[in-house]
């Protein structure tokens, strides 16, 4: 368990780190600015995390401190959530903002979600799915109190689900069984979701047939890159899963090739990918190649490890604390090396 988790988390920085250059360039120009995929292109050859990753970290922490009671688990990430935003994060989502904005507004965490189908609760739901994959009732409260913090739109709980979902089969088989994969989905998500089951289905027949994740997702209209809207962004991270469910460095390639919102996909795929393999079987270069302080390696190896530990007790534990003051320092590091590479875009090849 302690390996699945860890895994998820660290899967989910490397993937957060090898997207995040990409963000919102097309395929094509992707293609004329950069050959190699698998290796950090952000920091002289070193990655950083987005706040895809410290959702991640928010929600293993709410999963440490909760005991898996959805109602104080929901009360810690929301709470983290308010304190997060002080740290001025870069590239925080519209939906995730606002909501944030009515946390601190004395809004409750059961009402504070807007209306919004994007992708903020599937980043936050891998690592629910491998702590609780195994009890489907409770999976399906923690995901819903996640989702409908930030997001009210059934459309992003679907989501959210199905990613959580698919982290729990890529943590306990070694082969991924698709056809029960997606018969869990639907069991999940009920009736109203026939629209989502549809693209999950076609994705995998789709993957099943050999095509690229690529081009999967230009048949779906995303021929400039994938959208943070959760019924692109969740089928396509899917294709790439059902293609490359134990190949960490290809799933990466296959997402990340798509474009768009890559840092989000590249790192929802990480969390599921790298809870099949382990930390072991995440590439050590790129574990080394991450730069993250105060939230570093050690300390999401720690995160893991706790979380682990408190899934066999019964009472809640304390969160793993970091060096708090030193988040926005290093926000303010992060926020300038994007604006670098905003800059960057400007100049050729176009």
């Amino acid at each position: 368990m302690e390996e699945a988790i860890t895994g998820c988390i660290l899967g989910t920085a490397i993937g957060d780190a090898l997207g995040l250059p990409y963000e919102g360039i097309s395929p094509q120009r992707q293609k004329r600015l950069v050959r190699e995929l698998s290796r950090y292109h952000f920091l002289f050859g070193r990655g950083m995390v987005s706040d895809d990753t410290e959702h991640t970290c928010m929600t293993a922490q709410a999963l440490i401190v909760s005991g898996g009671s959805p109602e104080l688990f929901v009360k810690s990430l929301a709470r983290q959530m308010r304190y997060w935003l002080l740290g001025v994060p870069a590239g925080i989502g519209l939906a995730t903002l606002r909501a944030t904005l009515r946390l601190w507004c004395g809004v409750s965490p059961h009402k504070s979600g807007v209306s919004s189908a994007g992708n903020g609760a599937a980043m936050r739901s891998a690592i629910i799915g491998v702590c609780y994959g195994n009890d489907l009732p409770r999976l399906k409260e923690l995901v819903r109190a996640s989702t409908r913090l930030t997001h009210t739109d059934p459309k992003a709980e679907y989501g959210a689900l199905a990613v959580a979902i698919a982290a729990y089969h890529a943590s306990i088989q070694v082969k991924t069984d698709v056809a029960e994969y997606i018969e869990q989905v639907k069991a999940a998500c009920g009736s109203g979701a026939e629209e989502f089951i549809a693209l999950v289905e076609r994705a995998a027949e789709s993957a099943t047939a050999g095509e690229t994740t690529e081009a999967f997702a230009v048949s779906l209209g995303l021929s400039h890159g994938v959208s943070g809207y959760i019924y692109h962004t969740v089928p396509v991270v899917l294709h790439a899963w059902f293609r490359y469910p134990r190949d960490f460095t290809g799933a990466m390639r296959a997402v990340i090739s798509a474009g768009g919102d890559t840092d989000t996909t590249a790192a929802i795929l990480g969390g599921i990918v790298g809870a099949g393999v382990g930390v072991k079987g995440l590439p050590e270069p790129l574990i080394e190649g991450l730069w993250e302080y105060p939230k570093s390696v050690s300390w999401m190896r720690k995160v893991g490890s706790h979380l682990a530990e408190s899934l066999s007790q019964t009472s809640p534990r304390k969160a793993v604390s970091y060096f708090v003051p030193a988040t926005l320092l290093r926000n303010l590091i992060f926020l300038f090396v994007v604006l670098a590479h905003g800059f960057r875009r400007l100049l050729p090849p176009y």
